[in-house]
């Protein structure tokens, strides 16, 4: 099959899928591990400290970000999509790599996933047939 703008930006939209599951599971999981749930009702957020407003906009804006970008991989023009891949993929690497301080080896497993995903929506973006690009 020849690598074309559309199978570019579906591969792009499967990887952010991909991406949002590996976040959603390993949030979910912490959840089992001790004293998680007592500081979720004593208002912290893990390493982010207080749950506050500013603090959980800037939270929901980064996963409502990478959200997006499943359909916007897909919705905007090629060249437009190409480069905002390029950027978000990696500062998505930079906040996974933050991550990476958890004390839980199972945690470490999916940011590492998560950070090679992130590495192949650069790499992938990068590659863009130059034909299709517009």
């Amino acid at each position: 099959m020849p690598v074309t703008t559309a199978t570019t930006a579906i591969k792009l939209a499967l990887m952010w899928t991909s991406l949002m599951f590996l976040y959603i599971y390993n949030d979910y999981f912490m959840l089992y591990m001790p004293e998680q749930i007592e500081g979720m009702a004593a208002g912290r957020l893990g390493p982010l400290g207080v749950a506050t407003e500013s603090v959980m906009v800037g939270v929901s804006l980064m996963l409502a970000i990478a959200a997006l970008m499943i359909a916007l991989s897909v919705l905007l023009p090629s060249q437009i999509s190409r480069w905002l891949n390029v950027i978000l993929g990696a500062a998505y690497t930079a906040i996974e790599v933050l991550t990476l301080t958890s004390p839980y080896l199972f945690y470490k497993i999916v940011v590492v996933l998560e950070i090679i995903i992130t590495l192949g929506i650069i790499a992938l973006a990068w590659r863009w047939p130059r034909e299709s690009r517009r």
